[in-house]
């Protein structure tokens, strides 16, 4: 049924504060008895009154906030196009300027195709209605993802899809869980997986996001690729069916970036069926409400050569605590004391004290994907704020008609793109090369890419804050998703190595293939 039609004489006839009628990008709202709810009180209404407050509007609020208040629409303006909410996509290609990849804006591309796009809108589907109705509460007070969501995800395919290719999708029918986007198996790629973590990411609540899976990102690999038997089978359905959780137990209280001389230890019991681990991880993403913990402990002596990763369940002697930092509790970032656990050998992942080998291939996938995250807020950013400069007016015209803002929305872009480009190509590297040579070959430049994406990153939000102003360091409204990757993009440069390690790391990796024959 056509909407009904209004004139804008009809409309001013209901100017009062129990008479409230008011235009908004075409649609007419009744707003008669919602003025006494309007969070911003009566007050800010009645200028608008009997009006079109179009302007007004948009200059204070997200589109989002029609969404929620739709059912007051009661027809439309004459003459009224489609309104911006009835074009909007959510889980859609955005149609600002440089606010998405370029391939989905109709340029061309040697990595991108139709079989991405397909990935990015099922998981941006599967946000728009598991996700965001519950992401910006869950921030705010802090709570974990429950299990029922997990499951939601495993049976997606999503938990499966965030690990990026390998022969485990093909098991994933016997699960009964689908590839996502129906991609076959066998064609799913690392770019699938940068649309997998992107579309999630656009939650705008880093903690919550963080909060469903990013342990799993880092912490089931190892299993994947160094477990054994019918342990490692088990430990996969479970965690990817969403039954169980998992995260990555690396860094310690004295031990962050330096792996090599971590203090846990892990003991052979007298009888040699277990490991007696005893010890402390901190800053455990996931681990407060974990199952498993994929453990790196000393078994041999001090250096690389005496670690070895075990697979640790939750269980008597192992405690969690959750840690404040500075983004919200419900991604589970945890302090993790071992008093005496009991371990079975079986749960050693590889061989005994070549574990540091399995760290520092994991580490690749993990710094690709804080790469991505990073990309994926710096996209958000140019997004956020390329709309904000046209929606906002100062000095009595849009804030896009100024100079300066011109010249720092430039360089956001710039930055955004030249770093997007650098991605791909590592990315187009991982899919050609086989796990072992993406090892070697890759460690030196992931290292470098994070090292200069999450200072570009810094840069990046800290122009988009002072694009916002005040908006830009207040947790919600229109300067919220500014606000959150301003307070957390510090986490894309400390997490799976500092940017001073990537940096010295990216030069070492160099240093090796340097040739004694190359003079000037």
């Amino acid at each position: 049924m056509s909407a009904k039609v209004f004139t804008m004489e009809e409309v001013a006839k209901h100017n009062t504060a129990g008479d409230l009628w008011m235009v908004i990008d075409g649609d007419v709202f009744d707003l008669s008895k919602f003025g006494k709810f309007h969070p911003g009180g009566q007050s800010v209404l009645r200028p608008y009154a009997g009006k079109d407050a179009t302007e007004a509007f948009f200059g204070l609020h997200r589109l989002e906030v029609l969404k929620k208040y739709q059912h007051l629409i009661i027809g439309k303006i004459e003459g009224a196009k489609k309104s911006s909410f009835e074009l909007w996509d959510p889980a859609g290609v955005s149609p600002v300027p440089y606010g998405d990849i370029s391939y989905f804006q109709g340029f061309r591309s040697a990595y991108w195709d139709d079989s991405h796009l397909a990935v990015r809108r099922y998981v941006g589907e599967f946000r728009e209605k598991e996700l965001m109705p519950i992401a910006e509460m869950y921030e705010k007070q802090g709570k974990y993802p429950t299990e029922e969501l997990y499951r939601k995800m495993g049976m997606a395919g999503i938990l499966a899809a965030r690990l990026g290719p390998g022969p485990w999708m093909k098991d994933l029918k016997a699960m009964g869980i689908p590839v996502v986007g129906n991609i076959p198996a066998e064609k799913y790629d690392y770019f699938h997986e940068w649309m997998v973590h992107q579309e999630i990411m656009k939650v705008g609540c880093p903690a919550f996001s963080g909060g469903l899976g990013d342990g799993l990102v880092i912490g089931l690999p190892p299993v994947l690729h160094f477990g054994k038997g019918e342990l490692q089978k088990r430990v996969v359905k479970e965690v990817l069916t969403g039954e169980k959780r998992i995260c990555l137990a690396i860094s310690e209280p004295f031990a962050g970036s330096d792996v090599a001389n971590l203090q846990t230890t892990a003991k052979k019991s007298p009888c040699g069926k277990y490991y007696i681990v005893n010890g402390a991880k901190k800053w455990i993403t996931n681990g407060a409400f974990a199952d498993y913990f994929v453990t790196a402990v000393r078994t041999g002596g001090k250096g690389m050569f005496g670690v070895s990763m075990l697979l640790i369940p939750r269980c008597e002697g192992l405690k969690t605590t959750q840690i404040p930092v500075s983004y919200s509790s419900c991604a589970g970032t945890a302090y993790v004391t071992f008093d005496d656990v009991k371990v079975p050998v079986e749960n050693l992942l590889g061989r005994q004290n070549q574990g540091f080998r399995i760290v520092m291939y994991n580490f690749n996938h993990e710094r690709w994907g804080v790469n991505v995250f990073v990309q994926t807020g710096m996209r958000a950013m140019v997004d956020e704020c390329f709309k904000w400069v046209h929606q906002r007016k100062a000095f009595g015209k849009p804030l896009i008609a100024q100079p300066v803002v011109r010249f720092k929305l430039a360089g956001m872009i710039a930055k955004t793109e030249a770093a997007q480009n650098w991605l791909e190509n590592i990315t187009y590297q991982m899919n050609q090369m086989p796990y072992n040579e993406m090892s070697i070959k890759l460690a030196g430049p992931l290292a470098l890419l994070k090292y200069h994406i999450t200072r570009l990153a810094w840069e990046v939000a800290d122009d988009a804050t002072q694009l916002l102003g005040g908006r830009g360091i207040t947790r919600s409204g229109m300067g919220r998703a500014v606000e959150a990757y301003l307070r957390t993009i510090k986490l894309g440069a400390i997490l799976g190595g500092s940017e001073e390690i990537m940096a010295d790391l990216g030069i070492r990796q160099a240093m090796r293939g340097f040739p004694k024959s190359a003079k000037m």
